[in-house]
């Protein structure tokens, strides 16, 4: 009987090692990760002047207690108005921006820094990286009216303004800059 009682146990032991184990002893799947925030995270401006509908879609790059003007946008040196993917510059009606025609459509935008003038370049290339800039692409170059700041602005900014019935201004805001663009609409 005892010879029975140990087989018995035997193969009640081998039937446990090989039965799956419950939920209760298996871990749970590992929770999603929240994906952390952009370092530059996305931007947009957006405005109605007069018969047109402009919007900027763009990523903002902080300051991080860099020096940014002459620093880490370099004078000289076309830079892609923003960070990341090109910044895109829509319009669906003809518009102009500091004297030059925009035909209604998608452009990228970048600029030109320099330490006493700016231009904003208007490019028809569309959908590349920021860095990819095609100087063959661009529309026009227009100067840009420089105004300083009365205190820092960590975050890069681009807003579209309505001024009046038929004419706006973008405007380009980081560090200690502000950059003016006029816009009329006909």
């Amino acid at each position: 009987m005892l010879t029975r009682s140990f087989v018995i146990a035997g193969l009640a032991a081998v039937a446990l090692a090989v039965t799956p184990q419950t939920s209760q002893s298996q871990t749970a799947p590992a929770a999603p990760q929240a994906k952390p925030a952009p370092a530059s995270p996305p931007g947009q401006a957006s405005a109605k002047i007069g018969a047109a509908t402009i919007s900027i879609d763009y990523a903002r790059p902080s300051m991080k207690g860099r020096k940014i003007m002459g620093g880490l946008v370099p004078y000289d040196k076309v830079w892609r108005t923003g960070a990341n993917a090109a910044t895109t510059l829509k319009t669906d009606a003809a518009i102009t921006i500091g004297g030059a025609q925009v035909p209604p459509g998608t452009y990228t935008i970048y600029s030109l820094p320099g330490e006493k003038a700016w231009k904003l370049i208007i490019n028809k290339q569309t959908g590349q990286w920021g860095t990819q800039y095609d100087q063959a692409q661009d529309l026009a170059r227009v100067d840009l009216k420089i105004e300083t700041l009365p205190q820092p602005l960590e975050l890069f900014t681009i807003t579209l303004v309505a001024t009046g019935a038929n004419a706006g201004q973008m405007v380009l805001e980081w560090e200690n800059t502000r950059l003016i663009a006029p816009i009329t609409v006909k």
